[in-house]
């Protein structure tokens, strides 16, 4: 079993109180079954979690819109599970979504795993949404070094000039400096 898999289905077998109706869902190879849990009114949030998740997944694109609401969702755990299921649903409008997420400013606090997906992704969107929101975390007192971080790091792994000028910026910032330094490196320089 995947670890990812493990993690959530532990995690969302507690808080279901590993009911008969948790077990039915963690089981069933019906998607359309799944598919239903993400549409009808009442169901729990464990329960649509596991479908989206299952489904996405299985690369069944019904569970797109529930892994975007999960992935901007306060809990991080929940998160990181629609990030996971994501990257395997290989849906077009991913990217776009994740872009969406990690320059929202209104939901800076819970971009980290919208701008982890986008680095995993390497979509045409991601280095200018990295771009974005590392530009915007170096103001002075920024809270979301976090996020700050992701950014640099990610912008490291796509190794996109584009990058070169928002992470020499980066630099003058003690706790992304570093991080700023490799991620340069790792930037082939034009001739």
């Amino acid at each position: 079993m995947d670890e990812e898999l493990r993690s959530l289905t532990e995690r969302l077998r507690r808080e279901s109180g590993a009911t008969a109706a948790y077990e039915r869902l963690e089981r069933t190879a019906d998607h359309d079954e799944l598919a239903c849990v993400l549409t009808e009114s009442g169901q729990p949030l464990w329960a649509r979690e596991l479908a989206a998740f299952r489904l996405g997944c299985a690369g069944d694109r019904r569970a797109f819109e529930a892994l975007v609401l999960l992935l901007n969702h306060r809990d991080p755990p929940r998160c990181a599970s629609a990030a996971h299921a994501l990257t395997r649903l290989d849906d077009p409008r991913t990217a776009r979504a994740a872009a969406a997420l990690a320059t929202n400013e209104l939901r800076v606090a819970y971009a980290l795993h919208p701008v982890r997906l986008l680095v995993d992704l390497r979509a045409p969107e991601s280095v200018p949404a990295l771009i974005t929101t590392l530009r915007r975390r170096l103001r002075p007192h920024d809270p979301h070094r976090r996020v700050a971080l992701a950014c640099v790091e990610g912008l490291g792994t796509l190794a996109d000039d584009r990058a070169r000028p928002v992470l020499n910026d980066a630099l003058a910032h003690p706790a992304l400096a570093e991080a700023a330094v490799h991620a340069l490196a790792r930037i082939p320089r034009q001739r």
